[in-house]
């Protein structure tokens, strides 16, 4: 079963850095593009970074010069680079993977859409 696991999150003070990590897990073949979402309490969700297969990273306005979005193709892993937080981006953080292939025992190969982490809280105090 393919599942997305994030981890890093934490408490930390305003100014402060952290380091995101989203591992995917299970058989998969291939992977598009990986981002990362963020969800405060009360507020809808916002996307914060996304890059591609080929590597083409685009970020939100809120985050530029901020955050960097890394990945690594072998592990299937995706991470979120987070320097100089702010209170107001307290957040549950979650991953995002738009597609994948993955093969099934039964059936073969399969695609999966639109999968999500359970996600990583953090919280930045001022």
């Amino acid at each position: 079963q393919v599942q997305l696991v994030e981890s890093g999150g934490g408490l930390v003070q305003a100014g402060g850095s952290l380091r995101l990590s989203c591992a995917a897990s299970g058989i998969i073949l291939n992977i598009k593009a990986m981002a990362w979402y963020r969800q405060a309490p009360g507020k809808q969700r916002e996307l914060v970074a996304s890059m591609n297969s080929g590597g083409r990273a685009k970020f939100a306005d809120f985050v530029k010069g901020r955050f960097t979005i890394s990945r690594d193709y072998a592990k299937r892993a995706a991470y979120l680079e987070m320097r100089n937080l702010r209170p107001e981006e307290s957040a549950d953080y979650c991953c995002y993977v738009d597609w994948l292939l993955t093969r099934d025992q039964v059936c073969g190969e399969k695609e999966l859409f639109d999968i999500w982490g359970q996600g990583t809280q953090i919280a930045v105090s001022s």
